[in-house]
């Protein structure tokens, strides 16, 4: 199980990871609600070529991702397909699914 400050980093590192020139025009904010002794609310806001992230609820954003932090932590860590974990049920979309298939693209593995 992965502690709740491993799954708090994932977010700093997705941003590290962000590749500005895969993202195009996007300008969307994702939450993640994730689930669990070691998960909480967290986003990220991909807007102008950068990407930011923060802790904390939104009030429209245009993508959810719902899942339990053990599952999104193997989902970002690569021990779990997201299309595979999505297709299971252990990642769930609510909102804009195009944004969800670019967001594959726009981070370095």
């Amino acid at each position: 199980m992965a502690t709740a400050d491993e799954v708090k980093n994932l977010f700093p590192a997705m941003v590290d990871r962000f590749l500005p020139e895969k993202a195009g025009d996007i300008n969307a904010t994702i939450l993640f609600d994730l689930s669990g002794d070691n998960g909480g609310h967290f986003w990220l806001k991909i807007a102008d070529g950068a990407a930011t992230t923060g802790a904390g609820e939104l009030s429209d954003p245009a993508m959810t991702v719902k899942a339990s932090a053990d599952d999104w932590f193997a989902v970002a860590t690569g021990e779990m397909n997201a299309m595979q974990a999505f297709m299971t049920g252990k990642l769930k979309i609510l909102g804009d699914m195009g944004l969800a298939m670019k967001i594959q693209t726009i981070f370095a593995q």
